[in-house]
Order: structure tokens, then sequence, then C-alpha cells
């Protein structure tokens, strides 16, 4: 069996200046919000503020904003700068709930306006008289209008999952269907051959990303790019994507590659690790907002068994995808 040698971690890509690098109109509201929320605090809760610098750590906000507790730092934690330790976040019960913490502002509002008007609408028909001709179109417009808002709802969860043992195993890094097994003769980043392996998901699954094992960060790319259908295997090359290369944590230290990739519907690819960080097997790295696609590369060593089978759902963290032999 092979050993890696140890890959030094190289410093973000410039280009990502946030954990959404292709931005979005859901986290510019949310940033004119936070605007107006140090606002708030500044002025009517001055030993708030006071109380949360003094627990606050770092030496520098990279932010492009004062950052006065950590909701302030939601967007930008992949850069350093400023955090708080758990125990001292008053926001912490929000990676607990069942749904994508980076997801809750789009969550929220798009929530807001289908089951809003839906409530509208289903006042205003109950309300007065209405003739068959007027009533049958508003009766389905409020229908579709609470079907979309619970798929959203749906889209969003982020469901607690046992990760299985074991430092031969490889997990798969995202939920959805198996649609791509190839093999590379060399890859430049595993630096020699490799197993290519392609999940789809749909608006139906879970869009949260999850490490395939115990890994170190070493290397964040993002990639401008165009948005075809994620089942279209060309999307991996000319789709915005966001690549996390990662290294084992233990021996033999393999190098292995995830891409989420951005589909016709996802365009807001999400990541919040950092260079050199270092993530347990299965722990979540990231999300696709909106069907997509996830592409894990893997050594290919003698004695690598694909677990996995085209056509497969897969669970993120949870489906063993691939397992190497065991070292004794």
């Amino acid at each position: 069996m092979p050993e890696y040698p140890i890959k030094p971690a190289e410093p973000l890509d410039p280009t990502i200046t946030s954990i959404q690098p292709g931005g979005g109109d859901v986290m510019e509201v949310e940033l004119a919000w936070g605007k107006l929320r140090r606002w708030y605090l500044k002025t009517f809760r001055k030993s708030y503020v006071e109380a949360m610098a003094q627990l606050r750590r770092g030496t520098e906000n990279k932010a492009p904003h004062e950052v006065l507790d950590p909701r302030d730092a939601k967007y930008y934690r992949n850069l350093g700068g400023y955090s708080w330790d758990t125990k001292d976040d008053p926001f912490a019960w929000r990676d607990k709930i069942p749904f994508a913490r980076p997801g809750l502002a789009e969550l929220l509002i798009y929530s807001f306006l289908t089951f809003g008007w839906a409530a509208i609408g289903t006042w205003v028909l109950r309300r007065w008289e209405w003739p068959l001709w007027a009533a049958i179109p508003g009766w389905l417009l409020t229908a579709t209008l609470t079907v979309i808002g619970i798929l959203i709802v749906w889209f969003f969860r982020n469901p607690t999952r046992r990760i299985p043992e074991g430092n031969h195993l490889v997990v798969s890094p995202a939920d959805g269907k198996l649609v791509a097994i190839d093999r590379i003769e060399h890859d430049e980043y595993i630096g020699g051959p490799a197993v290519k392996i392609g999940i789809f998901l749909s608006i139906f699954n879970v869009h949260t990303n999850r490490t395939p094992i115990a890994s170190r960060v070493i290397k964040i790319a993002y990639f401008k790019g165009q948005y075809l259908n994620a089942l279209k295997p060309e999307s991996a090359q000319v789709n915005e994507k966001l690549e996390l290369s990662i290294q084992g944590t233990q021996a033999p230290f393999r190098p292995m590659l995830v891409r989420q990739i951005a589909g016709a519907i996802a365009r807001r690819i999400v990541c919040w690790v950092q260079p050199n960080e270092e993530l347990l097997s299965g722990e979540l790295f990231g999300m696709i907002k909106f069907g997509s696609r996830t592409e894990l590369v893997i050594p290919d060593e003698p004695g690598l068994e694909i677990v996995a089978r085209l056509g497969d759902a897969v669970k993120g963290g949870m489906t063993i995808m691939a397992r190497y032999p065991q070292t004794p």
C-alpha cells in the first residue's frame, strides 16, 4: 500500500471572498439586514456588544464590515478573522436545528413568500363568493404556492447522519443518485491513477456536502462558469464549481478531491472551511443550493473496492462509496 507525501496547505484562492463566492440576492438581503442590526446593537445594546467583544477570538477582522457577534462572521468564516467558541456563541443552537444553517435566510424568505401568499389567497377565496371560473384558478395557484413552500422547506433540511467508522472507508460526500464511475490514468492532484465518482442531486435531495474521510484541507479553488443541467457529464468541466482538495489525517494520508458543481437551478455554492482546517469523516463542510452535482476523486490503488454502483441512491456521510484494504 503506498503512503502519500504530506502536502502543504495552500493559501485560499483570492477569488473566494466569502463562503458563497457566487454571491446571490438573498445573501445581499441578509447583509443589508446585518447592517441595520449592527446599528441597533451599537445604539441600544452597548453592553451586549462589549460582552461579545470580550469573548471574541482572533486578532484581525477579515470581513468587509464590523463583526459584533457570530452572525456577522457567517459569510466570512472561511477567511479566518474573528470567531467565537461554541459555548460563547448565543446562536450556536442554529447548528442543532434540522435545517442547513447557511440556507436559513433562503428558507425564511422563500417560505414567507410562498406560504404567505398562499395564506392571503386562501383568505381572499374564502372571504368572498367567487364565480367558478375565477375560484378554480385561484385555488390552483394557492395549492401550487403551498407545494412550492413545502419543497423549499424539504430542500433545506439537514438530517443527522450516523457516520461509518474506519480509516479504510470512503463515505459519500453528498446525497443523490450515482451517475458516473470513471477510472482516470493520472490525476494531477492525486499524483497517479484515480477513480472519479459523480453524484447528481435533484431538488428533492439533501443538499449539504460532507467530507469522505477524516482529512485536512489542502486547497480550495473556485471557478466561474456556466449553468448546464447537472445531469450532463460536460457540466463538470464548464459549470461554476468549487474544488476542495483534502488529504487524510491518518496513514497512508490519501489525497482526495471533492467538487461542488452548480446546475441549471443550483447557482449558489457554499463552502465554509479554510485551508489547513482538519475535518472528521462525514463532517459538514458546505452545501449547494437547489439541484446540482458533486464529484469525488479518490486514489485508484490495488485492492480498492468500489462498493456503490451506478444508479444507487446514496446519502452523504452515511453511504460507503469505496473500501480500501485495511492496514494491520
